[in-house]
């Protein structure tokens, strides 16, 4: 069994083939990032640039209330808070960290890249999830996400004829619940090494504190969406404001930043050395799979959106990929960038931006990086229970044995994680994400014109109120 998940997951992320660069370098190129990037591409070209043209509309729904058209649905600006809440994770610290030093800070404008062309992707799964929800009748509102449309599309390709699974969605479904208890363990794991680290407290007491929260949490009804409208707030602004600060205290090295970023993101160093392939995929990689675009993540937070037009829940999830890449990973950089190299030699991973943030904020620092990795990990964990509602009900019915098997199951997997260095478990949640976004592309493909045919009636409904 062990041996056929590292064979599923070398397929999916380990390089199908490589492509020669001069200098006797190559670029890798994945499964998933031979999918997602041209996949990206396309969304971006047919909606017309997307995330740049419809920014200042993005920002707007933000201010927009719930429509209120049926009872316990939330609004479209608190599922961008539920999915922001998983996007911002250890990917945009630990994730960040391991793009530079694998790939120098080159590696950041290709992420900024890939969050741009990711983006699209995101409007179009989200927009999808939204005309396909369905009620929900458990926890109220709406519910949905790819198991859903893929579900419908199956039916349609199989002459309309209703029923009650079809396989895609099937192993979507089931791929998402595996991948979501594989990080259900990283996240303990990662929160306990960072509490010992700043703290010294024992994985044991930090794991029992974090399983007890969540559990107060995602055991009760409706729980989730309350605590992280006011989490997430904090936490993402927190860490936002504590770097603008650091920029401007150390703004006069921002010069030199930003010319290094472009300057080993082009320059011929790399490519001569051999090493632009890893400049270019790590970034690549690393902005693709923190912001989650593609993996039909998010559009199980985005069908239970209340909006008027399924485009308001696109254009909100396309700014989360922008919250979470542009802002947050971009914080995470700029921090390890004003640190002299002479003070991360030889460290790695979350060692390493501790000592970053020591540089700059002495003994606090160390503590805030591992307050904000308790808050992103823990709000990552609420989160991804909220994304697992849709799938359970798709895969067991609705009823609350079903619901709650799987939060005891995930509140298990969170204890072990915190005590234990490595389970195969966590390459069960690679894989899960890795076959997420094989099944979820593969359909938003061929599904993409109805989406395109929603944007194209809600811009026409803006021009004619212009």
């Amino acid at each position: 069994m062990i041996g056929l998940i590292s064979t599923i997951y070398r397929f999916l992320w380990g390089d199908l083939f490589s492509i020669p660069l001069p200098g006797g370098g190559s670029v890798g190129i994945s499964l998933l990032v031979l999918m997602l990037i041209p996949t990206g591409v396309y969304f971006t070209i047919r909606t017309r640039f997307l995330p740049i043209r419809l920014f200042p509309e993005m920002l707007r729904l933000t201010l927009e209330k719930r429509s209120g058209s049926h009872a316990g649905a939330i609004s479209g600006l608190q599922t961008l808070i539920v999915s922001t809440a998983t996007r911002v994770g250890m990917g945009n610290l630990v994730g960040v960290v391991a793009a530079i030093s694998a790939g120098g800070a080159g590696a950041v404008f290709w992420m900024w890249i890939s969050a741009l062309l990711g983006a699209s992707t995101a409007f179009i799964e989200a927009t999808l999830a939204q005309l396909y929800k369905e009620k929900d009748p458990l926890y109220g509102g709406y519910r949905g996400g790819p198991a859903y449309y893929i579900h419908h599309f199956a039916e349609e390709k199989l002459g309309g004829k209703k029923r009650r699974y079809t396989i895609v969605a099937v192993l979507f479904a089931i791929s998402g619940l595996i991948c979501w208890c594989g990080i259900s363990q990283v996240i303990s794991n990662s929160v306990s090494s960072a509490f010992q680290n700043a703290f010294h407290i024992p994985p044991l007491y930090t794991t029992i504190i974090l399983v007890a929260l969540s559990a107060v949490i995602v055991l009760r009804k409706n729980a989730t969406v309350k605590v992280l409208d006011v989490l997430v707030p904090i936490m993402a602004g927190c860490y936002f404001l504590l770097t603008l600060l650091l920029l401007v205290k150390n703004i006069p090295l921002l010069p030199a930043v930003f010319q290094r970023i472009f300057a080993e993101a082009f320059g011929l160093r790399q490519v001569v050395a051999g090493g632009f392939g890893a400049v270019l995929m790590n970034g690549v990689k690393r902005g693709l799979f923190s912001n989650e675009a593609g993996s039909g993540s998010a559009p199980c937070a985005a069908a239970a959106a209340d909006v008027t037009h399924p485009v308001k829940a696109g254009l909100l999830q396309a700014l989360g990929v922008f919250i979470d890449t542009i802002v947050i990973c971009s914080c995470t950089a700029f921090i390890m960038l004003m640190t002299p190299e002479s003070d991360m030699a030889g460290l790695q991973g979350m060692d390493l931006l501790q000592a970053s943030m020591r540089h700059h904020l002495g003994q606090f620092g160390v503590v805030f990086i591992a307050l904000v990795l308790w808050l992103f990990s823990f709000s990552t964990f609420i989160g991804i229970l909220f994304y697992a509602r849709s799938n359970v009900a798709y895969l067991f019915g609705d009823n609350w044995l079903s619901q709650t098997a799987y939060k005891v199951l995930a509140l298990i997997m969170l204890f072990i994680g915190g005590l234990a260095t490595y389970t195969f478990v966590w390459d069960l949640g690679d894989v899960g994400i890795g076959l997420m976004t094989v099944f979820n592309i593969i359909v938003i493909l061929p599904m993409s014109k109805q989406a395109l045919a929603a944007l194209k009636e809600y811009e026409q409904t803006l021009r004619s109120r212009s």
